[in-house]
C-alpha cells in the first residue's frame, strides 16, 4: 500500500512523542514493504514571502515534505490553527502526485481537520490517531492558564475565558473578580462563537475519517462524549519495542536507598516540583530522586527546580537522555518511576517504558495516567499537584515491606510496535477495501 502519514512536526528538529510515534510508524510500515511519504510542517513562522513554500528530504530512510508558511499573516490566524487552507491546498497536490492509497493523520494540530476533508472529497480513506486533545482543545493539554485542568466536560464559554486568560490582563482579573468575569465572559458572544465554529468544524471533520485510533480509554470517551460516532473511534494502546531487554537488564541494582526516577519533559504542566516538594518532605529518609530531560526549554522553569533541589543532596538533576541505550543503564538504577503531571496526559510513553523495565509508577489520579497505573497493583495513585498525598505514597514504598516486589509482579506485558502495525495494517486493508467496494458500485467514482 502507498501511505501518506501527516503529522504537525517530524524529526530531527522536532522530537516530542507525537514526532517519534509518527517516525516509529513510518518506519516499520517501510520495513514491511509498503511505500510511505510523510507530510510535515518545519515551519509557522517562516518569512511572509508567499504563503506556503515546501522542501523534500529524506530522514532516516523516510520521505518526507517539509512545510513553511507565517501562520501570523494568514487571513484568519485563529481560524487557521484548525482550518489551514493552505495545507489543504498543498494535499491536494500532494495526493496527485503520491497517490496514497491511506491518509494517516497523526494528532491533527498544525495539519488541520482541512486534511481530512480533502481526503474525503477526494476519496482517500482517512486514519486519524488521537495523541493530546487538540480537536476539543486549542491549547491541546485541557490545561487552562492558571494552571488548572479544565473540568469535562468544557462548555464553549469556559474555553473562549480560557482563551481570552492567555493575556496577563484577564488572568489578572479572574484571580481578583472571578463570579464578575465568568458574567463577563458569558456576554462576549464573538469569542463564544469562534470557539463553536472551531469545535462544530473538527468534530464533523473527525467524523470523516474512516477510523479514529485513541490510545486510551480515557481520550476515546470524552471524544465520544464530544460528539465523535462510538464506531468511528477505537482503543488501541501504542507499544513501544525493547528488543534488546535481558533478563539482566530487568534486575535491580542493590541499594539500602529508594531510588526515585523522573523521566520526560522539563516543563511546568509535567509537575516536577510537585515531585521534589514531596520528596523535601521526607527529610533525612534514605530516598533519592534523580530528574531525566533537558533543561534548556524552559530555564525559568528549570531555575525554580534547581533552587528546588539547591540544598537537598539526595535530589539530582541529570539533564538529557535519549534512546534505549540511556534507558537501559537508567532503569536498573531505580526502584519506582514517578509521573506528577498536572494535566490529564493521554497514555504517556514512560509509563510503559518504565512497565517494560518491571519498574512500579507512582502517578497522578487524572486521565490516562490513572487507567495505566492500578492504585496497589502495579504502582500507586496520588491526587493532583498534591505534594502531601506524593510523600504519603512515596512514604509507604519506604515503610511497607515487600510493596515494591509486589507492585513489580503486577506490571502487565508491554505489547510490541509489530502487534500495533499488526493492528494498524488491518484497519488500512478494511478501509482500503471498503474504498474499492464503494467505487465498484453503479454509480460509484
Amino acid at each position: 500500500m502507498r501511505i501518506l502519514v501527516a503529522v504537525h512536526h517530524f524529526p530531527p528538529r522536532y522530537t516530542g512523542g507525537a514526532e517519534w510515534r509518527a517516525h516509529r510508524t513510518a518506519r516499520a510500515l517501510l520495513a514491511r514493504g509498503h511505500v510511505v511519504r510523510v507530510l510535515c510542517v518545519e515551519q509557522i513562522d517562516a518569512p511572509p514571502t508567499s504563503p506556503l513554500t515546501w522542501q523534500d528530504d529524506t530522514y532516516d530512510e523516510v520521505n518526507v515534505r517539509r512545510l513553511s508558511f507565517n501562520l501570523a499573516a494568514a487571513p484568519d490566524p485563529f481560524r487557521w490553527t484548525y482550518d489551514n487552507t493552505w495545507i489543504g491546498e498543498h494535499l491536494r497536490l500532494l495526493i496527485a502526485e503520491f497517490k496514497p492509497d491511506v491518509l494517516h493523520v497523526i494528532s491533527g494540530y498544525l495539519i488541520s481537520g482541512r486534511a481530512l476533508r480533502v481526503a474525503a472529497e477526494l476519496g482517500i480513506p482517512s486514519v486519524v490517531t488521537l495523541t493530546d486533545f487538540w480537536f476539543l482543545c486549542p491549547r491541546l493539554s485541557l490545561r487552562r492558564p492558571d494552571g488548572s485542568v479544565s473540568k469535562l466536560p468544557v462548555a464553549t464559554v469556559e474555553c473562549a475565558q480560557c482563551l481570552g486568560e492567555e493575556r496577563r490582563r484577564y488572568r489578572w482579573s479572574a484571580r481578583v473578580a472571578p463570579g464578575f468575569m465568568r458574567r463577563y465572559w458569558a456576554r462576549q458572544t464573538g469569542p463564544i462563537q469562534r470557539i463553536e465554529a472551531r469545535r462544530a468544524f473538527l468534530l464533523d471533520s473527525l467524523n470523516l475519517a474512516g477510523a479514529v485510533i485513541s490510545p486510551s480509554e480515557f481520550l476515546r470517551s470524552i471524544h465520544i462524549e464530544a460528539g465523535v460516532a462510538p464506531d468511528r473511534i477505537r482503543f488501541s494502546r501504542q507499544d513501544r519495542d525493547f528488543a534488546d531487554l535481558t533478563p539482566e537488564l530487568l534486575r535491580k541494582t542493590p541499594s539500602g536507598t529508594l531510588r526515585l526516577g523522573y523521566l520526560g519533559q522539563i516543563a511546568e504542566l509535567k509537575g516536577v516540583h510537585v515531585l521534589l516538594d514531596a520528596a523535601r518532605r521526607l527529610a533525612g529518609q534514605k530516598l533519592s530522586v534523580t530528574v531525566y530531560g533537558d533543561l534548556a526549554p524552559f530555564p525559568k522553569y528549570a531555575a525554580l527546580l534547581k533552587k528546588l533541589a539547591a540544598d537537598d543532596p539526595r535530589i539530582r538533576l541529570a539533564g538529557a537522555y535519549r534512546g534505549h541505550a540511556a534507558l537501559a543503564q537508567i532503569f536498573p538504577e531505580l526502584d519506582a518511576i514517578v509521573v506528577p503531571s498536572l494535566w490529564y496526559e493521554n497514555s504517556p510513553n514512560t509509563i510503559l517504558e518504565a512497565f517494560a523495565y518491571k519498574t512500579p509508577v507512582i502517578a497522578t489520579r487524572l486521565g490516562g495516567m490513572a487507567e495505566l497505573v492500578r492504585h496497589g497493583e502495579n504502582g500507586l495513585l496520588f491526587e493532583s499537584g498534591d505534594a502531601d498525598d506524593l510523600s504519603r505514597q512515596i512514604w509507604r514504598l519506604l515503610a511497607e515491606p515487600g510493596l515494591l516486589d509486589r507492585l513489580r509482579s503486577g506490571i502487565p506485558p508491554v505489547r510490541t510496535v509489530a502487534e500495533e502495525i499488526d493492528e494498524l495494517v488491518a484497519v488500512y486493508q478494511a478501509l482500503t477495501s471498503d474504498a474499492a467496494s464503494e467505487l465498484a458500485k453503479p454509480g460509484g467514482g
